[in-house]
């Protein structure tokens, strides 16, 4: 165990820097990289929870950081420069005080067995249910959510994206478990091979995930002689040539090599880095 949470901790360290690397290009993205290699360093504690544990933590979590949140996101700090810095470090777009809830889920749902049919039935209709409450509550509730919170009440009862509200945290997560359970259930099936492209994508989602930013700044630059014009690159109308190419590259490599090239390179040095007792 202690060789395990040294490599994670590692792992995590490398995506920190990866994500500081990608921010320094210039796209304009919120790189979620620094996000993540926080969460990772958050998780070391918790690797060697019980599957059961794991659940009631990430439901408690759901419940109670959203109504932090708000506060958090208050303080005097983000509006210096001191504190632009310190959100762009820590990802603070994707706020890692609420989004440990998802980390948590995903770990319990992993420790449960999701390899099993029983396991992956459970999160469609556990996955369902609670996307139904969040989503449905937040539709119950009327409330415009293009007017933006204009109270601590407002910014935690709301479903809108990437608000850390406590029905978009709800929603978004039951969302996220129920695709990832009928996807699992559907590869079961003849469409596992039809869905193989994508399959390929969700194997080295690192891999992917740093192409798309690679191939935006490189191609921004070249064209536009800048990588911070958005709205230029959006009139290049960049979609489905990036995704296709990124569906194709990452199928090749999977079917002709294997692991994706960032996953094994990181895991690579995670090993020579932490040895094993």
């Amino acid at each position: 165990m202690r060789t395990a949470q040294g490599r994670l901790a590692m792992r995590a360290v490398m995506l920190w820097l990866l994500g500081i690397w990608l921010i320094a290009t210039g796209v304009p993205v919120f790189v979620i990289l620094p996000a993540y290699a926080i969460l990772f360093l958050l998780a070391l504690p918790l690797v060697s929870l019980g599957a059961r544990t794991l659940l009631i933590l990430a439901g408690a979590l759901a419940l109670v950081m959203p109504l932090v949140q708000p506060l958090l996101n208050s303080l005097p700090l983000w509006s210096t420069p001191s504190g632009q810095l310190l959100s762009t470090a820590t990802g603070w777009h994707y706020p890692f005080p609420v989004w440990i809830a998802f980390m948590v889920a995903g770990l319990g749902a992993a420790r449960a067995g999701i390899l099993r049919t029983r396991v992956q039935l459970w999160l469609v209709g556990a996955g369902s249910m609670l996307a139904l409450v969040g989503y449905g509550l937040d539709a119950a509730a009327g409330v415009d959510e293009s007017a933006g919170a204009v109270s601590y009440g407002d910014a935690v009862w709301t479903a809108a994206p990437h608000s850390s509200g406590l029905l978009e945290v709800i929603g978004s997560g039951g969302f996220a478990l129920g695709v990832l359970g009928a996807c699992l259930l559907l590869c079961r099936t003849l469409l596992t091979w039809v869905v193989l492209p994508l399959r390929a994508v969700g194997a080295m989602p690192l891999t992917a995930y740093t192409a798309q930013l690679v191939i935006w700044a490189i191609a921004s630059w070249a064209i536009l002689g800048t990588t911070r014009d958005l709205r230029g690159f959006r009139d290049l109308e960049p979609f489905w040539p990036i995704a296709i190419a990124i569906l194709i590259g990452c199928t090749a490599w999977a079917l002709v090599i294997g692991r994706g090239p960032l996953e094994w390179a990181v895991d690579r040095v995670a090993r020579l880095a932490v040895q094993r007792r």
